[in-house]
């Protein structure tokens, strides 16, 4: 690698809002972030599909398993 041309990499510890803490390596010394895998609601199963409309109900009608 060349000399001079490469940012710092440093130890960096990412901190979430829920309280989850997670260490990695970075070019910033610390992250702060509002949501992680810990508390998203994709990755902890809690996702809810919100119906406006009956828009789902319609899209599983027209394209859900026939029986």
């Amino acid at each position: 690698m060349k000399k001079g041309i490469h940012p710092e990499y440093f130890d960096c510890t990412i901190t979430c809002s829920c309280g989850n803490v997670i260490h990695t390596r970075s070019t910033r010394k610390e992250i702060k972030v509002e949501i992680c895998s810990k508390c998203h609601p994709f990755f902890t199963g809690t996702q809810k599909i919100i119906d406006t409309a009956g828009r789902v109900e319609k899209y599983r009608k027209k394209y859900g398993k026939k029986t």
